[in-house]
């Protein structure tokens, strides 16, 4: 790996190459929160745009993983690409997507998906599964026809990463580790870890 490069750049290089042979999801990536009781939560989540700025994905803010990141604005994510034998951990500092970038997002998703969002109660109790289908049937018959708004539940989270570990699978279990610690005054300071 070469340390010279921008954290972003080389996150780049290796999603392209994920793209194009990891089989299922090369953008899901593994979210971890935390609740007020300190008690790690992990889940997974798909990755939907990524800068200089940060890695997004989109929720509803009512779920747990939303309410854990409005309630303590700090997350971890990770990536394994299985067939690349290689993983990217980042930590950082969440703060919400504008509304005009959710909408944006928003207005792609299939309108399926998009009655989905204003339809479940995610994270919350189910009766059966009856319940979410007459949701979903209400809501649809709400909009039978032209544009769904996006829901004021439903938007989405950038993490802002101040660590970036990249991790290259090596023979007899001596793997190469690259991490990136961002700087106060900008800019990264790279170290390599033992496997």
């Amino acid at each position: 790996m070469d340390s010279s490069k921008d954290p972003f750049v080389l996150f780049g290089e290796w999603f392209e190459e994920a793209k194009e042979k990891e089989l299922n999801d090369p953008n899901a990536m593994a979210v971890a929160t935390v609740g007020e009781d300190g008690m790690p939560s992990l889940r997974m989540v798909l990755l939907k745009d990524f800068d200089e700025d940060g890695f997004v994905f989109y929720t509803n803010y009512e779920s747990r993983k939303g309410r854990q990141l409005l309630a303590q604005p700090k997350a971890a994510l990770l990536f394994h690409w299985k067939s690349l034998r290689r993983q990217v951990r980042i930590e950082g500092e969440v703060s919400q997507v504008t509304p005009e970038e959710a909408d944006a997002y928003f207005a792609t998703r299939h309108r399926s998906s998009q009655i989905g969002a204003w339809a479940s109660q995610q994270s919350r109790p189910l009766e059966g599964r009856w319940e979410l289908e007459k949701r979903v049937a209400q809501v649809a018959a709400k909009h039978p026809v032209g544009k769904v708004p996006r829901p004021p539940h439903w938007s989405g989270f950038r993490i802002a990463p101040r660590m970036v570990e990249f991790w290259q699978d090596g023979a007899f279990r001596l793997h190469d580790r690259l991490v990136y610690h961002r700087l106060p005054e900008g800019g990264w300071r790279t170290e390599r870890l033992y496997p």
